[in-house]
């Protein structure tokens, strides 16, 4: 021991005597990937979505948008992306809250992640919920056992509660939306990282 200690000296390392000694590791960025589903948005605010995007992937972004038929006056895009876990977070604020927006945000579950589903409509704001592997939302226990409780007090209904934490309404709002975009044409774009 005493020659281990002597040779960390004789190299210039510090090592305490007795305690842990941690090195400092690289992390590598987990990367995953997902989709950006913009189902309506004015002309207008076209550039300032791929503006916004590419902001957040670190790549110029330059959509293929097609006219939404659910929403005349209205244009569709689909992006698909590739970067480091917590995208879709950063997507959907950064394009939350923009007014004749609708949007969905998806990142594919990846090691030691759960996956993410953002919806956003300008009438019911973000709803943000974690998915499986195969895109189904997964709820927590915690959440699953309030909603069991607030339907046991006679608050609200299981039906209603379920449905709130599965974001039926979203569901409801966008559905006519995304059969809307069948069809549509995606890009691919991948985050620089």
């Amino acid at each position: 021991m005493h020659n281990e200690v002597a040779d960390h000296r004789e190299s210039g390392e510090s090592r305490s005597l007795g305690k842990a000694h941690l090195e400092a590791s690289q992390e590598v960025p987990v990367t995953t990937r997902g989709v950006l589903y913009v189902h309506s948005a004015p002309s207008a605010l076209c550039p300032h979505i791929e503006w916004a995007a590419g902001g957040v992937l670190g790549a110029r972004a330059k959509f293929d948008w097609i006219t939404q038929p659910a929403a005349p006056s209205t244009w569709r895009t689909e992006l698909s992306w590739q970067g480091e876990v917590g995208t879709a977070s950063r997507l959907a604020s950064a394009l939350r809250g923009w007014e004749h927006l609708r949007f969905e945000v998806t990142e594919d579950p990846s090691t030691g992640y759960e996956g993410e589903r953002y919806s956003y409509t300008p009438t019911l704001g973000l709803f943000h919920a974690m998915t499986g592997v195969h895109g189904d939302i997964v709820i927590p226990e915690d959440r699953l056992r309030a909603a069991v409780a607030k339907a046991h007090s006679g608050q609200s209904d299981l039906e209603t509660e379920v449905g709130r934490l599965l974001g039926r309404a979203w569901d409801d709002e966008l559905e006519p939306f995304r059969y809307a975009g069948d069809g549509a044409p995606v890009r691919w774009l991948h985050q620089v990282v």
